[in-house]
């Protein structure tokens, strides 16, 4: 979770009261965040410097990664007023500022919002904590520039209307932020390759064709997003209007973080609470819109779900009052079972009622939730039967000396196939839409990669290594409605100088000896016909299993046999052992045999 450093005279002297440590800590326990340092009495604080409170911020909450945010929230849950009734300023369309986003953008940041905070007066700890939320929403919501960049401006060192162009890197010249020089685009990138707070972000333009530009009505820019603004636009303690642009790659974060910046500042300027608005104008689409938005959305949430969920048995109009603590306007709908609630522009995390059904826990207190025993039939669990019987499967390999481990079950599709000599057919592997690796491309259809990489990174071991896996794959399935399936499947693999197929074997038969599944011999099993036949034709009235030699081009030719078991007199193929190829060992870097089994467990339910 983020911690956000504030003043703590400045923080008691906003909530209007003087805390000590331990009440202080109960009013942050009691709303959801955490005290988690007071600098007051450390003696490795400074002198010269105020003491701070280090407090911990839930993930989700973004209107409160600055101090302002803090201290309106915890202003508001002790009642000592209510929420801001945010708003824009009253001017025309026509009248707007504009932002015009140009169609080039689409090679790199496509969307771009914009907002202007009118005759705002800014202190040293405003302006400190103003830079600070830009910073913290760029490390959090914003996943390091990469989805938002944040670019503030002197609104009366610039003119507009402003354009977001994207240009070749050689067309842009300008003086960045706190330099001296004017650099292009290729010189900014060498410039700041060993800078500690802006080099890491290069890596999201670079190699980019175009870089992306805010220009204004004189064709100067004013920064280039996602790195740096531009010095000429500088904000000081000495700006009154602030020009705020924002550009991104996701439509969705970027409104997050336009209402968020201008709610938590607006307090300052000379009519609080107040946004002028920025039109912005897309080419590439042809759309128009107005931001901030500072929409509030407004729910319907049942009376019964917040009361069954936390215990209580609250009235609409009791309810009503817990949720103004959490900064929701709230009032009895028209239909006695509901309350409608609006939740304001800020609380972006509000997703569903059970949301609201936290915050009406967190304002009437944990605490003080009433206890109570379950009045519902007392049930023991026990667990699912394959479960169970995976269980059991690890215990006697275990004591037979193997050791379990536990591969992730996405791979690489070469992982899947190609290295072990199999051919994809497009209907059986679950492949992912958009991986981020190459080395997690589908779901597993088998345990052997798994085990193959687990070899392959342990080499350095003493040999022989012996190793198990009783786990899931995942194969397409059209008959369900989610289009796949899982089955439960063990696997063993043994690697050392020598094959150690009979050491695969003999595991083979203590587990299957282990689940009461006799051996029977290969004329026993198929008495004397093909596996077609004894199928379909003359199923033995005796259980057991089987082996039959099967010629796989992921088994070496002639030490490869395929596992067949009859219960209830229906025969199946349940599994494969075998020695690995060698073109299978060379794709898995591993210098000696393996062998090898995997079958499936689901036939033994």
């Amino acid at each position: 979770m983020p911690t956000i450093n504030v003043d703590k005279y400045r923080l008691f002297e906003e909530l209007g009261e003087q805390f000590t440590e331990e009440s202080f800590q109960q009013l942050c326990f009691d709303f959801g965040i955490e005290l988690d340092k007071d600098t007051e009495n450390d003696p490795s604080r400074p002198k010269d410097q105020k003491p701070e409170l280090a407090i911990e911020i839930p993930a989700n909450r973004y209107d409160m990664l600055c101090f302002e945010g803090i201290a309106m929230h915890l202003n508001i849950f002790r009642g000592k007023h209510g929420t801001p009734n945010w708003k824009l300023a009253d001017i025309p369309e026509d009248k707007m500022q504009t932002l015009t986003i140009t169609k080039e953008t689409e090679q790199v940041r496509p969307y771009a919002a914009g907002a202007i905070l009118r005759n705002i007066k800014f202190t040293q700890d405003s302006y400190d904590s103003f830079i600070s939320l830009q910073d913290k929403l760029h490390q959090n919501l914003a996943r390091q520039r990469t989805l938002v960049a944040i670019g503030t401006h002197d609104l009366d060192t610039i003119q507009g209307p402003f354009t977001y162009e994207a240009l070749p890197p050689k067309d842009i010249n300008f003086v960045p932020l706190n330099q001296t020089k004017k650099i292009n685009g290729e010189e900014l990138m060498s410039f700041y390759e060993t800078d500690r707070h802006l080099g890491r972000y290069l890596h999201i333009l670079r190699d980019k064709p175009v870089y992306p530009v805010i220009l204004d009505a004189n064709r100067e820019i004013c920064s280039l997003p996602p790195i740096i603004n531009s010095e000429r636009s500088k904000i000081t303690l000495d700006t009154k209007n602030v020009f705020i642009d924002m550009t991104a790659t996701d439509q969705t974060k970027l409104d997050i973080v336009c209402n968020i910046m201008v709610a938590m500042f607006s307090q300052y300027c000379a009519e609080p609470f107040t946004i002028e608005p920025v039109k912005v104008i897309s080419e590439h689409n042809g759309t128009t819109r107005v931001t901030p938005s500072l929409a509030a959305r407004t729910m319907d949430v049942e009376v019964d779900y917040l009361n069954q969920v936390t215990g209580l048995s609250e009235s609409p109009a009791s309810i009503c009052k817990l949720l103004s603590k959490m900064a929701y306007k709230a009032e009895p709908s028209s239909d006695p079972k509901f309350v409608k609630v609006t939740v304001p522009p800020t609380r972006a995390d509000v997703l569903h009622p059970c949301d609201v059904m936290e915050d009406v826990a967190i304002a009437y207190g944990f605490n003080s939730l009433p206890r109570s025993s379950p009045n519902r039939s007392v049930t023991i669990g026990k667990p699912l039967m394959i479960n169970k019987l995976s269980d059991i499967v690890r215990i006697e390999c275990a004591m037979a000396g193997w050791v379990e481990v536990m591969p992730l079950i996405l791979c690489s599709h070469e992982e899947n196939f190609e290295w072990l000599n199999r051919v994809d057919d497009g209907k059986t592997a679950v492949k992912l839409a958009n991986p981020r690796t190459v080395e997690y491309q589908v779901a597993r259809t088998s345990l052997l990669p798994g085990l193959l990489k687990t070899l392959s990174e342990n080499k350095a071991m003493k040999l022989p290594l012996q190793i198990i896996e009783s786990a899931d794959v995942v194969f397409k399935d059209e008959s369900l409605e989610r289009k796949a399936r899982n089955e439960r499947r063990w696997a063993a693999a043994y690697y050392g100088k020598t094959s150690g197929f009979e050491i695969v074997h003999g595991l083979l038969d203590r587990v299957m000896t282990m689940l009461k599944v006799a051996f029977v011999t290969h004329e026993e099993g198929l008495e004397g016909k093909s596996i077609d036949y004894a199928v379909k034709e003359n199923p033995s009235k005796a259980d057991g299993y089987f082996i039959q030699e099967i010629d796989e081009p992921t088994f070496f030719k002639g030490r490869a046999a395929a596992i067949y078991v009859r219960l209830g007199g229906e025969l199946k193929r349940i599994g494969e052992l075998g020695v690995l190829h060698p073109t299978v060992l060379e794709k898995f870097d591993l210098r000696y045999p393996v062998s090898t089994l995997e079958i499936n467990l689901e036939v033994f339910l």
